[in-house]
């Protein structure tokens, strides 16, 4: 490691709520279910604390952009992740998914994108079985774990 890698600026990043693309006969018949809204929330909030945890990045408050990205699709918006993530000053932004098929195949995506260029940086997904807080919980640590904090791997490394 040289002596600028240890004393790196950690990263600034949004991180950005989850959002869910239910394509299961159990969502079109009953709608939305606040279980996995609840989820949804935590999952941002988990990677959130993982990422501030990680000493690598300064996970900025999205509040200020929170209201606009709700009423966006993020994955569909033409850059408006990006440009929410600007403007608070990030220079990552990370949005993401969770797939419903039903209750017992679900997968889990993470997008990171360059602020500054527009540009992806990484795409990360994992697939689950079970439609629960701990197969959520656990989806999300093997995530973090495996893909986006792995060296050479997910987020970008310090130099």
């Amino acid at each position: 490691m040289s002596a600028t890698s240890v004393h790196a600026e950690p990263t600034n990043v949004a991180v950005f709520d989850f959002e869910l693309i239910d394509t299961s006969l159990q969502g079109e018949v009953q709608g939305p279910r606040q279980d996995e809204q609840n989820r949804l929330a935590h999952a941002a909030e988990q990677l959130r604390a993982a990422l501030h945890d990680s000493g690598r990045f300064r996970v900025l408050d999205i509040a200020p952009v929170n209201d606009a990205a709700h009423h966006s699709n993020l994955q569909a918006c033409g850059g408006c992740d990006v440009k929410l993530a600007g403007d608070i000053g990030a220079d990552l932004a990370i949005t993401g998914t969770v797939q419903k098929v039903s209750n017992l195949i679900l997968n889990m995506n993470i997008y990171l994108r360059d602020v500054h260029t527009g540009k992806p940086v990484a795409a990360m997904t994992a697939d689950m079985r079970g439609n629960t807080d701990e197969s959520w919980t656990r989806t999300m640590a093997w995530l973090v774990r495996n893909r986006l904090l792995a060296p050479n791997y997910g987020a970008p490394q310090a130099q």
